[in-house]
């Protein structure tokens, strides 16, 4: 009886952490909340173990985790700040040692060092900890870029699929927000978009509040639905519809892969139009409620991502054509009925590189007129708590060239306050022009803009401690391994606005004819810094840029 109650009591004891109460019982814990996060310990050593969190014997979520069970490699957290004052049950599979590591407090674990990190990118934007990849969900409403995107908060590899959230005043500055969206009982969340239904056609809106509407993919092995949810306080809290999903369309297409909504109002029709990619492309379907889909039509080749949105063609708004592409960036141009897209060239390419999954914002206002896009750039950062990024926003036009109808893309004219000039110079020859960078070799962030003439039609360029930055190959007609081909077919010269990160390096060509991004590779033994390469070459510009950091 006396070595029973010792056991109980040793079972029961009340372990007192920093700010918390916290009673451990085999696999269990229970934290009354008090403070802003929940931080947990990792190790990707560990094996993925189920983790649930449980509030008056219902569960708020669940999720797997590493967590560690000895010496963490990195924190993550939880925002519970909307649980104050309520008691969690988490219990995680196994023997739980590592729960008792878990403890809350008003500031995640290494918030001191949060955005000097030694390779934490810059001028690029990356989540506090964990994993990201495809943008979701891009959106303006009153005076705020929302950017969401595939988001694991536990976990600096996929798993998870959550939608994180951020948001910008000028899309270069971002406050990342408590996630928006977590799985539930239909799958995780994949990727999708937002609207603003103006008009109320959901009714989800309240008064003379718009609801933001969220269409996303819900995934589990079996098959991915479609289903939305809805935000009456700019996207900061979402409730999901309970009729869900709104499209289970895997008996139509004999596929589990119908994935990534893409919804916008075509105005014309005075419908909704939803891209929703299934099996071997993109199809098409209408709505005038956010709730009942009829399928439309079926443009085969794309996976994954669909965008579909219509430009002026040379600022020329009584002139205009559509462009639909999916995750790689390869286009189609043509022509959009708001049931039919109807292919008239293509596949073309304006990016390459790093970049996947590229989303275009929504709801630009019709003064701006603008076309942004942001892209996941698949690149990862060395000993990190935190995995992949987000390349720079761009604006796509559609231009006239010799080949025809063809998408640019540059920075938005938003970036340019990050870039100040420091040093300029025209005509130089290439040893001249290797003296002048010597002093920049060094940088964690620059940017360099120039334009070089080749003297041979073979290759020449820019390298960065041996890796080629550009790389302009005139006998192949390659630039960095891709084939290019000038306005000027017979030019010589070649430009590139060069931005390079900690991890990172992204160039844009003659004016963003071409584009590419690049994981920067840091080899410790070479020491050439940054010079021009080639034979006999001119450097006609040259200037260089120092970087503000967006985290100051």
């Amino acid at each position: 009886m006396i070595n029973t109650l010792i056991q109980r009591k040793t079972l029961w004891i009340s372990i007192i952490l920093v700010g918390f109460s916290l009673v451990a019982h085999a696999a269990d814990i229970t934290i009354k909340v008090n403070k802003r996060y929940l931080n947990l310990p990792i190790s990707q050593k560990q094996d993925r173990k189920k983790m649930v969190f449980e509030i008056n014997g219902k569960q708020e979520r669940s999720f797997v985790i590493r967590l560690a069970n000895a010496e963490p490699e990195y924190w993550v957290f939880c925002d519970v700040s909307t649980l104050k004052g309520k008691t969690i049950k988490i219990n995680c599979e196994g023997d739980g040692a590592g729960l008792s590591k878990i403890y809350q407090a008003d500031e995640i674990s290494g918030q001191d060092m949060l955005y000097k990190e030694e390779n934490r990118p810059q001028f690029h934007f990356t989540t506090k900890r964990g994993w990201i990849n495809d943008p979701n969900g891009m959106i303006y409403y009153e005076g705020e870029y929302h950017l969401f995107y595939q988001h694991n908060p536990y976990e600096r590899e996929w798993e998870n699929m959550s939608w994180g959230h951020a948001v910008s005043k000028d899309m270069v500055h971002w406050q990342e927000l408590p996630t928006a969206l977590y799985p539930d009982e239909l799958g995780t969340m994949f990727s999708g978009s937002t609207v603003i239904d103006y008009n109320n056609t959901a009714g989800f809106n309240k008064g003379n509040t718009p609801a933001m509407v969220a269409a996303y993919t819900a995934n589990t092995a079996d098959k991915q639905t479609q289903c939305i949810a809805y935000s009456l306080d700019k996207g900061r809290t979402w409730t999901k519809y309970t009729k869900n999903p709104v499209i289970d369309s895997k008996a139509k297409w004999n596929s589990v892969d119908t994935r990534d909504p893409r919804v916008f109002w075509y105005k014309p029709g005075n419908h909704w139009v939803m891209v929703l990619n299934e099996r071997d492309g993109h199809s098409i379907y209408n709505s005038t409620n956010l709730k009942d889909w009829n399928y439309q039509s079926h443009t085969t080749g794309f996976w994954e991502c669909p965008d579909l949105f219509e430009l002026p063609i040379d600022g020329d708004k009584t002139k205009t054509k559509w462009v639909m592409y999916g995750a790689s960036n390869a286009y189609m141009v043509g022509s959009f009925d708001g049931k039919k897209f109807t292919p008239e060239s293509g596949k073309h390419y304006y990016v390459t590189g790093s970049i996947y999954a590229a989303q275009t914002f929504t709801n630009i206002p019709e003064a701006d007129g603008r076309r942004i896009q942001i892209g996941w750039s698949r690149i990862s950062h060395k000993g990190m708590p935190f995995n992949g990024m987000m390349l720079m926003p761009t604006n796509l036009e559609l231009k006239s060239t010799k080949n025809g109808v063809r998408l640019f893309s540059e920075p938005v004219k938003e970036t340019d306050q990050l870039f100040t000039s420091v040093n300029k110079w025209t005509d130089l020859k290439a040893e001249a022009a290797n003296e002048n960078l010597k002093k920049y070799s060094n940088e964690g962030s620059l940017r360099i803009k120039t334009k070089i003439k080749l003297s041979h039609a073979t290759n020449a360029g820019i390298s960065l401690n041996g890796q080629k930055i550009l790389d302009y190959d005139m006998n192949f007609n390659l630039v960095n391994g891709t084939f290019y081909s000038p306005e000027d077919m017979t030019s010589m010269e070649i430009s590139a606005d060069i931005y390079i990160d900690r991890t990172s390096i992204e160039v844009f060509i003659d004016g963003g004819a071409y584009s590419y991004s690049m994981e920067r590779k840091l080899d410790i033994n070479n020491k050439d810094g940054l010079k021009f390469w080639g034979t006999n070459i001119d450097v006609k510009d040259l200037e260089i840029f120092s970087v503000k950091s967006v985290w100051k």
